[in-house]
């Protein structure tokens, strides 16, 4: 399951923007990390399996201030495009109930002599 965590980062410069990227960067499962927001102050991982809280407290520890904001289920661009459309259904195929392969009983006849003396 992917998750699109937004965390709220005080950043004064753009040396801890990219010292915040790169410790987002290296969490485990962390596949896309950009920045958003007005003033470029929340940083948004996408990922799977990523822990939150543990993102959190790392960068609290770097750059002292660092919020969670949220953390919601990233849906997959497949999954949006492709709407399920109601098709009717067609009616099944009826098959005879004689079989082609069907066995006819063959009666054999086995004629004995017997031999006169």
């Amino acid at each position: 399951m992917k998750q699109k965590i937004v965390i709220k980062v005080q950043m004064s410069c753009e040396k801890c923007r990219s010292k915040a990227m790169k410790i987002a960067a290296m969490a485990d499962g962390v596949s896309k990390v950009e920045m958003q927001g007005a003033e470029s102050d929340q940083l948004v991982v996408i990922g799977e399996g990523v822990d939150a809280v543990k993102l959190t407290r790392s960068l609290r520890k770097k750059l002292r201030y660092a919020t969670l904001e949220s953390v919601q289920e990233e849906k997959d661009d497949k999954q949006m495009e492709k709407p399920k459309e109601n098709k009717p259904m067609e009616p099944p195929i009826q098959w005879s109930p004689i079989s082609y392969y069907q066995q006819i009983p063959s009666h054999q006849f086995i004629v004995c002599e017997e031999k006169s003396k």
